[in-house]
């Protein structure tokens, strides 16, 4: 799908289709829109070309998957951004890529699927006049997509505090599948939000004309220090997701550490009762104390001696 807002005047908004291309042509002082949705087909790359946007940032642009950058171009700056599809509660995330080109007098904008930040910069294109400045455009999309993500790691923030008190509880197993869960899913947020935070820095510190001038710092500074926000917090939540997990473990290797040393003061208890039973327990003739009418309670009282005198010890070394 193609469509196209084209600006003729401070409030003259006009929507449509390709053929407004050629009014915007026409009217040098008009700005333009472009906006193309759907898979890469030659017919876009056409448009595109048409449009002087460079072969090599087309063909990243078209590609399924390549890295968010920035580059400048003689006619346009080119921005590769990775937005949102889907992000769910447990942030597992559907990327989007959204392929943008700012000009003095254009703004081009390439994504595969339906774009939930596109569409609303774009219903707000007359209020707002989002095309007095294309650069700006391409900044505002970013800010918008970047407060998306930005809800989401706040909203997860009230249930890590959630998991952080389930892990004392009974349903310590089932907080720590979902830990391992979060952890990979914050993973690879990381990794999206560490290219954005390159990106954004590059258009805030390296501004090209077609990005605005020193009257945009602001937005541009804006958008970067969201984008790093975003990257500080996903960074401080993996941590702490590391941090729960280990903490599990080292919780659950002490409660074992427990049992096993209740049970090696058991067996150690036992073990002389054990080998004095097994050493009259075999019965020979030529046993003197077989014949005893008192032998069964020395022995008994023998076994009680050495379980009692242990625990003393054990006590003394605080091992009890």
């Amino acid at each position: 799908m193609i469509r196209v807002m084209l600006s003729t005047g401070e409030k003259d908004y006009i929507l449509g289709g390709e053929e407004l291309l050629a009014q915007w042509r026409a009217k040098p002082d008009s700005r333009i829109w472009l906006d193309i949705e759907g898979d890469p087909s030659e017919d876009s790359r056409r448009l595109l070309e048409s449009m002087h946007c460079d072969e090599l940032a087309i063909n990243d642009c078209f590609r399924t998957r390549h890295p968010p950058k920035v580059e400048h171009f003689e006619h346009s700056t080119f921005i590769l951004f990775r937005g949102i599809s889907r992000i769910g509660d447990n942030l597992e995330l559907l990327p989007q890529q959204i392929g943008m080109w700012a000009g003095e007098r254009h703004f081009i904008s390439v994504h595969s699927g339906e774009s939930v930040s596109i569409n609303q910069l774009w219903a707000m294109g007359a209020e707002q006049r989002v095309l007095e400045h294309p650069g700006t455009l391409a900044l505002k999309i970013i800010h918008y997509a970047c407060g998306r993500y930005l809800d989401k790691l706040l909203d997860f923030e009230e249930r890590l505090a959630d998991l952080e008190d389930g892990l004392l509880s009974d349903r310590s197993e089932e907080d720590m599948k979902e830990l391992v869960e979060y952890r990979s899913h914050l993973r690879r947020l990381r990794r999206i939000f560490s290219y954005h935070k390159t990106l954004t820095e590059n258009i805030w510190r390296e501004s090209s004309p077609f990005l605005g001038d020193d009257d945009s710092n602001h937005e541009r500074r804006d958008v970067y220090d969201r984008c790093e926000r975003l990257y500080s917090l996903c960074q401080m939540y993996y941590e702490i997701c590391g941090d729960l997990v280990e903490g599990h473990i080292s919780l659950s290797s002490h409660n074992l550490n427990q049992t096993m040393k209740v049970l090696t003061i058991i067996s150690a208890l036992f073990i002389p009762m054990t080998f004095i039973a097994g050493i009259y327990g075999m019965n020979f003739a030529n046993m003197p104390e077989l014949g005893w009418k008192y032998a069964y309670f020395v022995v008994l009282g023998v076994m009680a001696i050495l379980a009692t005198s242990m625990l003393v010890v054990f006590k003394r070394i605080r091992w009890i």
